[in-house]
């Protein structure tokens, strides 16, 4: 496999800007690994690889002729298969919608294509993004590059899948209760959601329109960074989109963290896989020697977060999809339909309630924010199960799969408070095991600081799965 798509987005395009390198070389890299690799893992559900080649092209000239735009100049990107694209198939990862061919580009895809990157293809997903494990019965179930019989983690399963193994410098993806978040620790590679509002969502299919929040999934922080600083920013288009600023990348300059105070939350180290504790006790210590202040804390309401998330997302998401459940019932996924199903008995009052709480939740941890700087634990509890598994056994106990890999990612979908996952380690059966580190509402910029600091100081970004 060439090494040049295992490189980082930050250093491709100091490559391609310094002409060491063209566009139509680095896309025809990634083509490369697709074909190599695509059989296995089902990455994607529509392949732009002749549209792709043929504007890589473009932008090699671009780039020769001395116009280059921005870092994601000729960057080789997939797409979560819900942000619609111009001419090319959106489906939402349901074959209801396999000819459905949008007019206009969602907002990301607009702006991605204004920054000079290279659409690769639109990635798989759970239907609907209505599921954390990344399983399409459609479009055949995603594949964890690190052991292709376990699942990749959902709902962005293709975009960690393809990230991971150098299908793309990149991929976007879209968060509701970890989509970003969990295929990104059970892949291997970071996935930042970022605070609520911040990139557009118009163009997007809905889940819950209230927790939805889309993201970048990358090899490395700083590649993160340069996704949402292309992407973010207001859109009118978008009711619930904000005024934002560019991320500075200064965090890169140093990995001291001397006056950061780390708060970590007790509830995150009940009922986890021994393995996780000890790879996220471990990150801990590196922080702290890095010089972060260390600061045990307890997560108000952390026990009522699947309650409040499971009770909003079902009534919105069914509100969104009502007509689709009287239309198209037996053609959509089965645990899918079921979920919309349960959504129809939420009463106006239990969703009322839910939001009643959710500003509780909220306002206590505004509060606990004010502690600390930010949050640190394990992404996940547990590792990539078996794809199609509903249950596994965490110290004996059998837990369901579908709670447990949104248990500690539901809080900062409710609050709207960004929060990333880095990779920390390795199971004993070599699967990844991902860090979590959460912050105040646009607090990116410290996430990053602190993230990177990790990341540099340890080897795992240089990890990388073969198949």
């Amino acid at each position: 496999m060439n090494d040049l798509v295992l490189r980082s987005l930050y250093e491709q395009s100091e490559l391609l800007k310094s002409k060491v390198i063209t566009a139509t070389e680095l896309f025809t890299a990634y083509s490369d690994v697709i074909q190599l690799t695509e059989p296995t893992l089902n990455s994607f559900i529509t392949l732009t690889l002749e549209e792709g080649l043929m504007r890589s092209k473009q932008v090699s000239n671009q780039i020769h002729r001395d116009n280059y735009i921005s870092r994601l100049h000729g960057i080789p990107v997939g797409l979560k298969d819900l942000f619609d694209t111009a001419g090319i198939k959106t489906t939402s990862g349901s074959k209801i919608f396999d000819s459905r061919i949008p007019e206009t580009d969602s907002t990301v895809a607009a702006k991605l294509n204004a920054a000079g990157a290279i659409l690769i293809g639109k990635l798989n997903m759970h239907p609907f993004a209505y599921g954390p494990t990344g399983e399409n019965e459609d479009y055949g179930h995603m594949h964890n590059p690190w052991n292709p019989n376990k699942l990749t983690g959902g709902s962005s399963g293709g975009s960690g899948s393809a990230v991971a193994i150098g299908q793309c410098s990149a991929a976007l993806g879209s968060d509701t209760g970890g989509s970003v978040r969990i295929p990104a620790s059970l892949c291997g590679i970071v996935g930042f959601k970022p605070t609520y509002g911040l990139i557009s969502k118009f163009g997007v299919t809905a889940l819950s329109w209230s927790l939805d929040h889309p993201g970048p999934l990358t090899r490395t922080v700083e590649d993160s960074i340069l996704v949402m600083n292309e992407i973010s920013g207001f859109d009118q288009q978008d009711p619930s989109s904000v005024e934002s600023s560019p991320i500075s990348l200064d965090f890169m300059d140093d990995t001291n963290l001397k006056s950061i105070k780390i708060g970590v939350p007790k509830q995150y180290f009940q009922s986890i896989d021994p393995a996780i504790e000890k790879s996220v006790t471990k990150a801990i210590e590196v922080l702290k020697q890095l010089g972060a202040e260390i600061i045990d804390v307890e997560f108000p309401l952390f026990d009522y977060s699947e309650a409040i998330s499971a009770c909003i997302l079902m009534a919105e998401a069914t509100s969104y999809h009502r007509e689709l459940l009287k239309t198209n019932s037996d053609e959509i996924y089965e645990p899918v339909r079921l979920r919309l199903q349960t959504g129809l008995f939420i009463s106006n009052d239990r969703y009322l309630q839910a939001q009643r709480l959710r500003t509780l939740f909220t306002k206590q941890m505004h509060a606990l924010m004010g502690q600390v700087d930010v949050l640190v634990g394990p992404t996940e509890p547990i590792v990539a199960p078996d794809i199609l598994s509903k249950t596994t056994l965490i110290n004996e106990e059998t837990v369901g799969i579908t709670s447990a890999l949104t248990r500690f990612n539901r809080p900062y979908n409710i609050t709207g408070f960004p929060a990333i996952s880095v990779p920390c380690g390795f199971s004993d059966d070599a699967l990844p095991i991902g860090l979590q580190i959460a912050g105040a509402p646009f607090s990116e910029y410290l996430i990053a600081k602190v993230a990177y600091a990790y990341q540099e100081s340890t080897s795992w970004k240089n990890i990388h799965p073969k198949i």
